[in-house]
C-alpha cells in the first residue's frame, strides 16, 4: 500500500489527503482498522451502547462523502489526531441526532463488528483513564492488532502457521522472560535455531509495526515520534 514517488512515501494517510478516486478507497481501509477507538470514544462521551452505533455510524457516513474530503485538515500529519478532532466536531454539532445513519445501512460494506463492540468496550473502559488517553490507547491496541495479523498472514502463506503459534508469545514478553527451550521442543529443533526464529520474528515484528504506522501519517519522518505518543499512553 505504500511506494515512493520523488522521495517521498505514499502511505494510506497520503493517499486520503491527495486528489483522486484512491483516497475513498485508503479512507475506508482506515475506518475498517481504526473504528473502535472511535466507538469507544463516544461511548465514554454518556452515551449509551446503540446511541453510539448510530453515532459512529454516522460519522463515517458523513466522512466518507466524497465532498467531506474537500479541504481535509492534516491535523500535522496523523490521521488519529485528525479524526479525534472530526469526531469531536461532529459529536458538538450533534450530527448524529439530525442524520443518523442505520446500523448495518449506508456503511454495511465496513463491516464494523458491532457483536463485539460492547463487550469490548467494557474491558477497555475499566482503565479509568480519560477519553482522549483512553482513545490513543485504544488506537494504539488496533494497532497492534493489525500487526500480528499481518505477521500471521505472512506465516500463514509460508505454511508456517504452527511455527507462528509457537512463537508469538514471544512478541509480548521481555527478553529472557521466557526460555526458548520449550519452543525448541515443541518445534523440533535445537535451542540455537530457535532463538534464531525467535529474533526473525521480532525484527520483522519491529519492521511491519513501523509501516503500520507509517501509513496513518503524511510524513513517515514522524513515525518514531507517533509510536513514543502511542505507547506513552500504557505509561
Amino acid at each position: 500500500m505504500t511506494g515512493f514517488k520523488d522521495g517521498f512515501a505514499t502511505t494510506r494517510w497520503t493517499m486520503v489527503l491527495a486528489a483522486g478516486a484512491s483516497r475513498e478507497v485508503a479512507l475506508e481501509e482506515l475506518c475498517q482498522s481504526y473504528w473502535f477507538p472511535l466507538y469507544a470514544f463516544v461511548r465514554r462521551r454518556g452515551y449509551g451502547k446503540e446511541d453510539a452505533e448510530d453515532l459512529t455510524q454516522s460519522f463515517f457516513a458523513k466522512l466518507l462523502d466524497r465532498e467531506s474530503l474537500t479541504g481535509l485538515d492534516p491535523e500535522q500529519g496523523r490521521f488519529r489526531a485528525f479524526l479525534l478532532a472530526a469526531l469531536k466536531n461532529f459529536l458538538s454539532n450533534e450530527w448524529g441526532r439530525s442524520m443518523c445513519a442505520k446500523r448495518g445501512g449506508a456503511l454495511a460494506h465496513l463491516s464494523l463488528d458491532w457483536q463485539s463492540a460492547d463487550h469490548r468496550f467494557a474491558i477497555a473502559d475499566e482503565t479509568g483513564l480519560s477519553p482522549d488517553r483512553a482513545f490513543d490507547r485504544e488506537w494504539a491496541l488496533e494497532l497492534l492488532a493489525n500487526v500480528i495479523e499481518r505477521l500471521r498472514g505472512e506465516f500463514l502463506n509460508d505454511g508456517k502457521d504452527k511455527e507462528f503459534d509457537a512463537l508469538k508469545v514471544f512478541l509480548t514478553t521481555g527478553r529472557g522472560e521466557i526460555s526458548g527451550e520449550e519452543v525448541a521442543k515443541e518445534l523440533g529443533i535445537d535451542a540455537g535455531s530457535a532463538r534464531v526464529k525467535i529474533h526473525r520474528l521480532r525484527k520483522r515484528y519491529r519492521e511491519l509495526l513501523k509501516r503500520e504506522i507509517a501509513e496513518t501519517l503524511a510524513d513517515r519522518s514522524m513515525v518514531e515520534e507517533e509510536l513514543a505518543v502511542l505507547f506513552g499512553a500504557f505509561s
